[in-house]
């Protein structure tokens, strides 16, 4: 299967961590906070990246993305200041580029701060 080129989600809001992360998880792997997507939920760990996206019609088939941090070879961020209403965070890996745009209410630099606290 071919990788794409550039993945896109969006982060619209933080969120309470659904309790059925907790079975993806492994030993060691704590969930630290949750975002609200479009049509699902993202999990970022002290490990990796968990996004969830519900498909077709009724949202009950859901693939299950995984990013582990150390498979992240750069990041970036932008903070959107008062002008534009939506922030960045775009990362480089070895599958691909991907970009998560952030509504508004989320703080891109409590994302940064977790990215660079766990990869670096």
């Amino acid at each position: 299967m071919a990788v794409p080129e550039l993945l896109l989600w969006t982060f619209t809001k933080e969120c309470e961590i659904p309790g059925d992360v907790y079975e993806l998880l492994v030993a060691g792997e704590e969930a630290l906070t949750a975002y609200k997507t479009i049509r699902d939920v993202a999990i970022i760990t002290n490990k990796r990246f968990i996004i969830r996206d519900a498909q077709g019609l009724t949202g009950k088939k859901v693939e299950v993305y995984s990013i582990p941090f150390k498979n992240i070879n750069m990041w970036s961020s932008e903070n959107a200041g008062k002008i534009d209403l939506n922030s960045e965070i775009e990362l480089w890996t070895r599958a691909g580029h991907i970009k998560i745009n952030l509504g508004r209410g989320v703080d891109v630099r409590k994302i940064d701060h977790l990215i660079a606290e766990y990869l670096l």
